[in-house]
C-alpha cells in the first residue's frame, strides 16, 4: 500500500486529520519530498514547493497566501474549503452589526477609563448619553458578495428586521437558490453603496476586488453610514476610510485586519482576523479539505479546487492516469493515440477543464510503464502526469 507524505506547515485540527489514517498518510512539519502540502496561513510565496508535491490543500477559503498561478503552471491543483466556515465569520459580522450599532466599543472604552473612586455612579449617567445607538430593525444592510457567507448573513438580517440589499455580479447558480427571495438585487455597486445605513464586504481579494471600496465609492456612501469588512484587508483602501471616518461621511469602520494604519484611528474597530477562529469552523475546514486532498492522492479525483474543474469518476481498473494540461485542441486526441500506440486499452475516461487547464481520469486495462508515463509527460502542453495504482 502507498504512503503519501504530506507536510503540514501549521496546526491542523486532530478531527481533520483522522481523514488522513496513519496507515496511509505520514504527516509531519519536516517531510523530506512530501507528496501533498497541507496548511492553514502559511505564506508559500516566498517557500521553495519541491518537485515531489502533487496538490497543495489549504484549511481555509482564502488562497490568497499561496502561489496559485505558480502552481497551475506546475499541474498542481490547489484545495480549499469554501463554506466550511461561513457560519463564523456570519455570526462574527453580526456581532460587528450589534457592536456598530449599540457604540459598544467606545462604551467599553469610557468605562474601563471612569473613577472607580469618585462618584461611580453619576459618572456613568453623565456619559451614557453620548453612547446613544439605533436599532437595526428597518436599517438597509447592503451585502457586496453573496456567497455561502454573504447568503448566511442576508438571511440572518432578514430574521433581524432590516432590509437586506445585495450585488454579486458573478453569482452562481447555486448562490441564487441559497439567497432569500426578499433580498432587493442592485444592478450596480454604486446603487447597494447608496442606499445602505450598513455595508458589508464578501467577496475574494483578486486583482478586480483590490481596493474595490475606494475614495469615490466612500463619497457615495449615505452620511454616518457603517463599514464591515470580514473578507480581505485589501479590498478596502485603507487611507481612503480614513479620511471618511475624519470627516464623518463613514461613522465607523470595523473589519478583521488591524493594520498599522488603522490602529487607533478613531472610530475603527480592527479585530484579530477571528473569523474563523473558532472550534467548529477550525474542525470543519480541516475536515473539508483533507477529505478532498485523500480523494485526490488515491483516486485523482478533484472537488474544490481554486484553479481545476470538478472532475470525479467511478473506478472501474485498477490502473488509473490523472493528467493535467493546457485547455488546448487535440490533446485528448495526442492522448488517446499515445496510450493505444503503447497496446493500452481505455476502459473510462472523464475530461473536463476549467479556463486555462484541463483535467482527465483515463482508467486502463493493464499496467502503465515509466517509459509511457514519460511519454505522455513529454506531450506539449502536459503539464502533470500522475499513475495511480490500486
Amino acid at each position: 500500500m502507498a504512503v503519501f507524505r504530506i507536510l503540514s506547515l501549521n496546526q491542523i485540527s486532530d478531527r481533520g486529520l483522522a481523514h488522513l489514517p496513519e496507515a496511509s498518510f505520514r504527516i509531519a512539519a519536516d517531510i523530506e519530498r512530501p507528496d501533498a502540502i497541507l496548511l492553514r496561513s502559511a505564506d508559500l510565496h516566498h517557500f521553495s514547493i519541491p518537485d515531489s508535491v502533487v496538490a497543495v490543500a489549504r484549511a481555509g477559503a482564502g488562497t490568497n497566501n499561496i502561489p496559485v498561478a505558480a502552481l497551475s503552471a506546475r499541474g498542481i491543483p490547489v484545495f480549499n474549503a469554501p463554506g466550511a466556515n461561513a457560519n463564523a465569520v456570519k455570526e462574527l459580522v453580526l456581532a460587528a452589526l450589534l457592536m456598530a450599532a449599540r457604540n459598544l466599543v467606545p462604551a467599553l472604552h469610557y468605562v474601563a477609563l471612569l473613577d472607580k473612586s469618585n462618584g461611580l455612579d453619576e459618572q456613568v449617567e453623565a456619559g451614557k448619553k453620548q453612547f446613544a445607538g439605533i436599532e437595526l430593525p428597518g436599517r438597509s444592510l447592503g451585502i457586496v458578495g453573496l456567497g455561502a457567507i454573504g447568503s448566511l448573513v442576508a438571511d440572518t438580517a432578514l430574521k433581524l428586521g432590516m432590509r437586506v440589499i445585495g450585488f454579486d455580479p458573478q453569482i452562481t447558480v447555486d448562490a441564487a437558490w441559497r439567497l432569500p427571495a426578499s433580498v432587493v438585487k442592485a444592478s450596480r455597486l454604486e446603487d447597494l453603496i447608496r442606499q445602505s445605513d450598513f455595508i458589508t464586504l464578501h467577496v475574494p481579494l483578486i486583482d478586480a476586488t483590490r481596493k474595490l471600496v475606494d475614495a469615490r465609492l466612500l463619497g457615495l456612501i449615505k452620511p454616518g453610514a457603517v463599514l464591515l469588512n470580514f473578507s480581505r484587508e485589501g479590498i478596502v483602501d485603507n487611507a481612503a476610510a480614513i479620511a471618511a471616518l475624519r470627516t464623518r461621511q463613514l461613522k465607523s469602520y470595523l473589519c478583521d485586519f488591524p493594520s498599522a494604519e488603522l490602529i487607533g484611528e478613531s472610530g475603527v474597530v480592527a479585530l484579530p482576523h477571528l473569523g474563523a477562529s473558532t472550534v467548529e469552523a477550525e474542525e470543519n475546514c480541516a475536515t473539508m479539505v483533507a477529505q478532498q486532498l485523500r480523494e485526490f492522492l488515491e483516486q485523482g479525483s478533484i472537488r474544490n479546487a481554486v484553479n481545476f474543474p470538478d472532475v470525479e469518476m467511478a473506478r472501474e481498473s485498477p490502473h488509473r492516469l490523472a493528467i493535467a494540461n493546457s485547455n488546448v485542441p487535440n490533446m485528448l486526441g495526442q492522448i488517446s493515440t499515445l496510450l493505444a500506440s503503447a497496446g493500452l486499452n481505455i476502459h473510462n475516461m472523464v475530461n473536463k477543464s476549467r479556463a486555462d487547464l484541463a483535467y482527465t481520469i483515463v482508467d486502463v486495462d493493464s499496467q502503465v510503464t515509466a517509459a509511457v508515463l514519460a511519454s505522455l509527460s513529454a506531450i506539449d502542453g502536459v503539464l502533470s502526469v500522475r499513475l495511480i495504482n490500486e
